[in-house]
């Protein structure tokens, strides 16, 4: 006991221990968005190659130390590249998180969210029984709800539509027929505003063989913003809704009415 050397620890705050904590907490935070993704390879690359900088530095290996302090010396702009989707992930999942706590709180001043709720019955019943029927005949369909409608980024790709959603409308477009059902359909506030939309896909390593193009799109499209997505699989018919890059699977009518409500 005499030999501890106690004036290691003679700096030591607590506020220290918070910093301590709270760096814990955000490398964690960082590291559950982009586990299981191409990122994660790309992280352990950057991080061999500081190493292997540090080593040749400290061997004093003058031209090695220049080549590699020149790509250090700009790392945090290349970083900020490479991670771009990242970094905007987990800035809309701060940001939301905020806002789905600052609502909350609203409502509970308010207690008028039965009657909110009872509205979404009504807007949510279209898209409710759209997806039974197109459950029940196996059409492959992708809804995307979206809190604002970027222009540059869905109209661009997409064909611009803005009407008023219905049952109809939404088992037309997505008819094997259509010219508009190979693509996703973006919903803001009750109205379809695009058709037809290509969505980015989800570069997930963890995601199940058996996902196609539409489960992928939803991910894609979830990971990257703060939109839902429902799916309609036209092998099985079964009803997937995906959020935050995460997908619930076979997720009845009455299931996904209350996950939109939840979500809207």
């Amino acid at each position: 006991m005499d030999g501890i050397d106690y004036s290691l620890f003679s700096g030591f705050r607590l506020l220290d221990v918070i910093d301590i904590i709270l760096v814990a907490i955000i490398i964690y935070y960082i590291y559950s968005l982009i586990r299981g993704t191409i990122a994660v390879n790309i992280l352990i690359g950057v991080a061999l190659f500081y190493g292997v900088y540090i080593v040749v530095k400290q061997m004093h290996m003058r031209l090695l130390t220049e080549i590699f302090g020149g790509f250090i010396s700009v790392g945090s702009i290349a970083l900020i590249v490479v991670f771009q989707q990242e970094i905007r992930r987990f800035l809309l999942h701060v940001g939301k998180n905020i806002s789905m706590k600052r609502k909350k709180v609203f409502w509970s001043f308010i207690g008028n969210k039965k009657a909110i709720q009872k509205d979404l019955t009504e807007d949510l019943k279209p898209v409710i029984e759209a997806c039974r029927s197109m459950s029940r005949t196996r059409t492959g369909a992708l809804l995307v709800f979206s809190k604002y409608f970027d222009e540059e980024y869905y109209q661009s790709s997409g064909e611009y539509i803005d009407a008023h959603i219905s049952k109809r409308l939404i088992e037309s477009i997505f008819h094997k027929n259509s010219p508009l059902h190979d693509g996703a359909v973006v919903i803001v506030d009750f109205k379809i505003m695009t058709a037809s939309c290509v969505l980015p896909l989800s570069d997930s390593e963890d995601l199940p063989l058996q996902f196609g193009l539409r489960h992928r799109a939803a991910i894609g499209v979830t990971e990257i913003s703060d939109a839902i997505a429902v799916i309609v699989s036209e092998e099985t018919g079964e009803i997937s809704f995906a959020k935050d890059g995460n997908v619930n699977m076979n997720v009845s009518p009455e299931e996904l009415e209350q996950l939109l409500k939840d979500e809207l």
